[in-house]
């Protein structure tokens, strides 16, 4: 399997970037990705070694455009703890 099909993008808000200094990484994840395939994503992309992953499934909401109601899709996202030590280069820019 290849990372990119699990990792879709890293999530960068000013919550994500401060549980960076925890060792703690945001990314955008396919819907039907599993845990351990997020983790074996994640440690194939990055060559880090991944404590823990958790999920969460973000709804999709409900917006106007003028008079027309669209909803925008349901999104998945983890949250990814490294061991103390490692950091993911793509976050460390910012």
């Amino acid at each position: 399997m290849n990372p990119a099909d699990v990792l879709i993008r890293p999530v960068v808000t000013e919550k994500s970037t401060y549980l960076h200094n925890q060792g703690k990484y945001i990314f955008q994840i396919a819907k039907w990705a599993s845990k351990p395939q997020v983790k074996r994503a994640v440690e194939q992309a990055f060559n880090v070694h991944v404590v823990s992953v958790n999920t969460a499934t973000m709804p999709g909401k409900q917006k106007r455009y003028g008079p027309r109601l669209v909803h925008t899709p349901s999104t998945r996202k983890a949250v990814v703890t490294v061991r103390s030590g490692d950091k993911i280069q793509i976050f460390e820019g910012l």
